[in-house]
């Protein structure tokens, strides 16, 4: 159904603010690039206005936290079907750019600045090389949305091409103007549906084996996770939300973002946040994790921020390494989503040779 809302003063006699509308869509592009966060707080833009050589231009484009690009078009007085048409017409042209087409793109937006080193400075982690535009994802900021818009959206979702739509309005309020927006699916959802769905890579049947990125430095430690069984995320709902799809008896394979392959091992709880996870001391005693880790954050600031804190999932492990001997060669898989299920053969490739370094990987549960 198309998307509306509207805002109120709350009071014993609650008014409705009046709708209003912006100066011009070109301050909303502004507006964005100013703070992004009004799209996601999980995204860096990094191109605006670049040019497609397809006759047009695409309005903002941004990486996720797993290097996904995000293809964004402002409905520029067009009609909501036509900015569709135009938005897949311009993931043809992103689905052909390589990862040094991106740097490039993202030192003109930046008038000469590094990708590698703004990306690390915005998500507390490297830029994996192989990772940038594996999968893109098409985003449509527009001020309504039609039912025969809705329904090309949905076909297209149900066929794996990513595609999402943020409704925007604008109220008149006594100090000044209010932007409110909404999206039409779930970001967290689209965002994990445009990394599983990848028109680069062959698919192939999932081996039922999950990969996880643990983010070893400052927010996390891999040696407490290897003494006391865990991985972890926060930060965001984005890096938060694929550990759900870890369950008891699952089997993970755990890389450490710029080393390589650290551990494997039998998932034994689904996430849990860090204000309740439990740990064995070394007496076998259960204790609040958060007062036996004491070598990373582990986002400790923000414990009761129901989207920032860390959750913790419990894993058993069979087999781990320390940093310095991970198993990092060339051509296997890497992903920077805190967990997925990947379908391409360099997954398969990848898991096969693991099991030859790792080769207590299947111990016993």
């Amino acid at each position: 159904m198309p998307i509306q809302h509207s805002l109120w003063h709350v009071g014993p006699k609650p008014q409705p603010l009046r709708e209003g509308s912006l100066p011009s869509e070109a301050l909303l592009e502004d507006m964005i690039v100013a703070s992004p966060a009004i799209l996601s707080r999980e995204w860096m833009i990094i191109g605006r206005q670049e040019d497609t050589g397809f006759g047009g231009r695409i309005d903002l484009l941004a990486l996720a936290p797993d290097g996904t690009l995000i293809l964004i078009e402002l409905k520029r007085g067009k009609t909501p079907r036509e900015v569709v048409a135009q938005a897949i017409d311009y993931a043809s042209w992103a689905e052909n750019l390589d990862p040094q087409d991106i740097t490039r793109i993202y030192a003109r937006f930046s008038s000469g600045g590094a990708l590698d080193d703004a990306f690390t400075a915005r998500f507390g982690q490297p830029l994996d090389p192989d990772t940038p535009n594996q999968s893109h994802q098409i985003v449509i900021v527009a001020t309504a949305l039609d039912a025969a818009s809705e329904r090309i959206v949905g076909y297209l979702n149900r066929r794996d091409i990513p595609i999402n739509v943020l409704c925007f309005q604008v109220f008149e309020s006594e100090s000044g103007q209010l932007l409110s927006r909404a999206w039409l699916l779930d970001p967290v959802e689209a965002q994990a549906a445009a990394a599983t769905s990848s028109a680069k890579a062959m698919k192939e049947p999932w081996n039922g084996e999950y990969y996880a990125s643990f983010g070893h430095g400052g927010e996390r430690d891999w040696e407490e996770a290897r003494r006391y069984g865990f991985i972890s995320a926060g930060g965001g709902s984005w890096y938060r939300a694929t550990l759900g799809l870890l369950q008891p008896g699952d089997l993970v394979w755990v890389k450490a973002p710029g080393h390589g392959f650290v551990g494997v091992g039998w998932v034994r709880s689904g996430p849990v946040p860090a204000a309740d996870f439990m740990l064995q001391d070394e007496h076998g005693v259960e204790r609040p994790a958060m007062e036996l880790l004491s070598k990373a954050s582990y986002l400790r600031e923000s414990i009761n921020d129901p989207d920032l804190h860390e959750s913790f999932v419990a894993v058993e492990w069979t087999e781990t390494r320390p940093l310095a001997q991970a198993a990092n060669e060339t051509g296997m898989f890497g992903n920077q989503n805190t967990v997925c299920a990947p379908k391409t053969p360099k997954w398969r490739h990848t898991v096969e040779r693991l099991k030859e370094l790792f080769p207590h990987w299947n111990k016993a549960s």
